[in-house]
């Protein structure tokens, strides 16, 4: 029987849970690259550059996207003051839910542990919206072929289900070289705009704090917050680390700072190219196709088709990203008994997490089937794919992560004052109470706005019914865990523990055995 003890505990990468080896996940598989390059791409720089900045410059007529990115730049870097020194002290693949457990208690991790797996679940299914929708159009451009939407879709989900069964290093490698190419790409008509700006010439205007003002503003912080997506991931790999005390929380940092560079620049250059002054009318009219018909005028036909190539390999890398993040909550998830045991074993041959992967997949494959079977407009119209699928279900996500970052500080001065920690991490706590009430504004502005947020009319039932799913999920998660305090209360104290659970039973049974050893 397996007792989840290791025959050998000669270092670190022999510990396992306390459920035995297949409860882990394989330690020392990624570096400082391997992770900064797998959190990058959950936010799909391109698609955040030729979809969301363009509906923020159209739709809500904020000018100052540039100042804007700044701005939430500055609030996630104080985020990641306190959530990075909480990777320090907590190493588990359910990272915002384990926090919040260490934090506020189990019951309260057990409710966010269903908030971050209903979040990124539909995070990672909107984005098969764009992707089919993308991939039929380049169907139709260069093949002349007339394919659904969803075709497409329902193959990507196949396609990530597969590199989802794959080891890590395999999808690090390939949200690496999508990454670079596509970043590569947008710096060069940034370049191009500055060198050849619109009638306005090289404007600082967008990073004037009058042009913030607007009705649509609390609907723009929510499309900019959710471009950051992906950084706060990193501490889901924290067990495939091989120092996640020092690796996990160097990569948050980057990933933040340049997320904001490169979001602030790229928007910026969207205002030199078009000037500020057309660029709410330009976006409006153009949609996604502003970035391309900009860039085209620069850069040639050549250049364009490329960029439109990798905007669809980058919404694929976006897809990766967040299949493992969810598959890796659903393995934390199952391995402490918030989820069937069935969820919290390792593959065998690869190490991850199959049964997570597995579950992703079946919801995206129901989800994106439902989408299609409604869909009565002909091939080529957004309406279904991006404008319900991707805007329906990234906006719940998006309120999801917001709500579980706001939580999580929280959760972090808890942590260290339970402690007697506090003195000493005054200054990071101060950090994250201040990001944390920045972070519970911008989702009560999301809430306030949601019916705008999804193009619904005022008084909408969608307008209640997404956000109240969130809500919901909270809901069920603490009640599972009030049953779980009643009815086994050590499958819930262990909640958020992670491997830590196994190394507490260790501890306990190697004093039991020398306690026992003077009697025989």
């Amino acid at each position: 029987m397996t007792t989840g003890r290791s025959s050998t505990l000669t270092g670190t990468a022999e510990i396992r849970t306390y459920k035995g080896q297949d409860r882990a996940l394989r330690a020392g598989r990624l570096g400082t690259a391997g992770l900064l390059l797998s959190v990058l791409a959950a936010s799909a720089p391109l698609m955040v550059v030729a979809g969301v900045m363009p509906t923020t410059f159209g739709v809500m007529g904020i000018v100052g996207q540039p100042l804007l990115f700044v701005i939430l730049g500055v609030v996630l870097a104080l985020f990641s003051v306190g959530y990075a020194e909480m990777s320090r002290h907590v190493h588990n693949a359910g990272a915002f839910y384990a926090y919040i457990a260490r934090g506020l208690g189990p019951t309260a991790g057990a409710g966010a542990s269903f908030v971050a797996l209903v979040a990124y679940s539909a995070m990672q299914v909107g984005v098969y919206g764009i992707f089919g929708f993308e991939v039929s159009g380049l169907c139709a451009t260069y093949l002349d072929t007339e394919v659904a939407w969803w075709i497409p879709a329902l193959i990507g989900v196949a396609l990530t289900g597969l590199l989802g069964w794959l080891k890590i290093d395999l999808n690090a490698r390939v949200l690496g070289v999508l990454l670079l190419v596509e970043c590569l790409l947008v710096v060069a008509f940034d370049v191009a705009a500055l060198a050849d700006p619109g009638p306005e010439g090289v404007s600082l205007n967008a990073f004037d704090p009058g042009t913030l003002t607007g009705a649509g503003l609390g609907t723009a912080l929510c499309f900019c917050i959710a471009a950051f997506v992906g950084f706060e991931q990193s501490p889901v790999y924290a067990e495939e680390t091989s120092r996640p005390h020092i690796v996990v929380s160097r990569v948050m940092f980057l990933a933040v700072g340049f997320a904001a560079l490169f979001f602030a620049l790229s928007s910026w250059a969207l205002t030199v190219a078009a000037g500020p002054g057309a660029i709410v009318r330009d976006s409006a009219e153009a949609g996604p196709g502003l970035l391309f018909g900009l860039a085209e005028a620069r850069l040639g036909g050549a250049f364009t088709d490329v960029l439109h190539v990798l905007f669809t390999t980058g919404i694929f890398a976006a897809m990766l990203s967040f299949h493992n993040v969810v598959a890796r909550y659903a393995f934390a998830m199952g391995r402490e008994g918030l989820l069937p045991a069935a969820f919290g074993r390792t593959s065998p041959t690869s190490g991850a997490p199959a049964t997570g992967s597995l579950l992703q997949t079946v919801i995206a494959v129901v989800v994106v089937a439902a989408f299609a079977v409604t869909d009565d407009k002909p091939a080529g119209d957004p309406t279904t794919p991006v404008l319900h699928l991707l805007t329906w279900m990234g906006n719940l996500g998006a309120l999801g992560v917001i709500l579980l970052m706001a939580t999580a500080s929280v959760a972090v001065i808890a942590f260290f004052v339970r402690r007697g920690a506090a003195a000493a991490q005054l200054w990071r706590l101060v950090a994250a109470g201040l990001s944390g009430l920045a972070l519970l504004g911008i989702a009560a502005y999301t809430v306030k706005d949601f019916d705008v947020l999804v193009g619904a009319g005022p008084g909408s039932a969608l307008g209640w019914i997404l956000p109240g799913t969130v809500f919901a999920a909270a809901a069920v998660g603490l009640v599972h865990g009030a049953v779980l305090r009643r009815t086994r209360p050590e499958a819930h104290a262990r909640i958020g523990l992670g491997n830590e659970a196994f190394r507490l039973d260790q501890a306990a049974e190697d004093a039991a055995e020398e306690a026992a050893a003077p009697a025989k």
